[in-house]
């Protein structure tokens, strides 16, 4: 059988279980993830083999080390993976629920209900821990799932596909509600793309050329979770010690995730007291700087910053600062350079905050804290799909509620339209 033969088959396969999909219980779909959880768990040694042989020739390969990281699996974020079904198991299930019901004057009652949205087409790059999460996700709002990752984690992607399976089939679920495009290469997923009787929403995860290939061929309906060029402004009225802590957090806990702080804007009038300690704790953990010519008069160790630095998503221990004169040029900085992810303020200025969080316009806005909380998990939702940077109905971190649509239903008594 070719490529193209096997992935139509593979969708057509998906769009026949989705109707059943569609009729599962709360239950049903809780046991499946509890027992995907255990079974994960325990076939971690064989994931991590697998997983060793990606990582091995990804390291072959030069890639990054901001690729390698995202692409590793450890017995720990295997565990991760586990807690992260479970507590999907715990949350409402969104299908069936009436959003609002009204009755109008001639009787007529009307309900707003979700339903899933049928099969959604996941496509993403070297991330193993989308597999499970995102495919999880899906089920539990009641879709099937075509999955296409990233060649990098393909021996990883194939075992981690293979355990959901047998938890489906032993879960009385059929396995066809998730499937994996493993060949092709970039002519299956043009080729996926172009499905849009069968499948009902594509999702792209990754980087600038992935997405806007998807964007670009896609006849289906795309939610894009674009990278994240986040932003952290210290203002002028900041706690000096809360801004030091919350900005380092923001760069260095885990620097090649979307949600990390990529540009630091300061306050012109803290910036010569601000930027001299920031710039030491940057040092002590290797962050490379690269400053405005402003930054680099307070701080000559920094690099020069080019215009390509602002709006550029590092993944790595680089940081790009900028010095600016107020709340209103930092908001017009991010709204110019930003990608509509994750920005944030550290002030005591309570006026100065709300203009900040009303006037950027991104998906996330935080005052005092740190942008590395835009995740499902860290916001309640027990795991994610993504961070959509887009403007619709699903916009941030992206989960259950955002993966399904609705209904009108309605009840009459014999009405009629005049």
């Amino acid at each position: 059988m070719n490529w193209k033969e096997s992935v139509k088959q593979d969708v057509k396969r998906a769009k026949a279980a989705s109707f059943s999909f569609s009729q599962l219980t709360r239950d049903q779909k809780d046991q499946f993830l509890q027992r995907l959880a255990v079974d994960l768990e325990k076939n971690t040694g064989i994931i991590v083999k697998e997983n060793g042989k990606d990582v091995a020739k990804a390291k072959a390969s030069g890639l990054s080390s901001a690729l390698i990281d995202r692409l590793m699996l450890t017995d720990e974020r295997i565990q991760k993976m586990a807690e992260s079904l479970r507590n999907i198991s715990l949350l409402a299930d969104p299908v069936g629920e009436v959003i609002w019901e009204k009755t109008r004057p001639n009787g007529l009652v009307i309900q707003k209900v979700r339903v899933p949205i049928g099969v959604i087409s996941i496509i993403y790059e070297a991330r193993p821990d989308v597999t499970v999460e995102a495919a999880c996700l899906c089920i539990k709002s009641g879709n099937c799932v075509i999955l296409r990752g990233g060649k990098e984690a393909r021996r990883s992607n194939l075992v981690l596909v293979s355990i959901m399976k047998e938890s489906l089939a032993h879960s009385g679920m059929s396995p066809d509600g998730v499937a994996f495009i493993a060949s092709g290469g970039r002519q299956a997923v043009k080729y996926l793309l172009k499905l849009r009787d069968d499948i009902d929403l594509v999702i792209p995860r990754g980087g600038y050329s992935l997405i806007d290939t998807v964007v670009k061929t896609s006849e289906i309906p795309v939610i894009k979770h674009y990278k994240g060029v986040c932003h952290t402004f210290v203002d002028r009225d900041a706690d000096d010690e809360m801004a030091l802590k919350v900005c380092l957090n923001a760069k260095v806990q885990r620097p090649a995730t979307c949600n990390a702080m990529e540009t630091l804007l300061v306050h012109a009038q803290i910036a010569s007291s601000f930027l001299p300690k920031m710039a030491e704790l940057f040092a002590k953990h290797n962050v490379e700087m690269r400053g405005c010519p402003r930054a680099r008069t307070i701080v000559p160790d920094m690099k020069e910053a080019a215009e390509h630095d602002w709006g550029y998503e590092y993944l790595d221990l680089i940081i790009a600062i900028r010095v600016v004169d107020s709340v209103d040029d930092a908001i017009a900085h991010i709204n110019q350079y930003g990608t509509k992810h994750s920005d944030a303020i550290i002030t005591e200025n309570r006026a100065t905050a709300e203009r900040f969080l009303r006037y950027v316009d991104s998906a996330c806005v935080y005052h005092n804290t740190s942008t590395r909380f835009t995740d499902g998990g860290q916001f309640g939702f027990g795991a994610e799909i993504g961070i959509s940077t887009d403007k619709i109905h699903a916009r941030g971190p992206m989960a259950l509620e955002e993966l399904t649509s609705y209904k009108y239903i309605i009840h009459g008594n014999g009405q009629l339209r005049q």
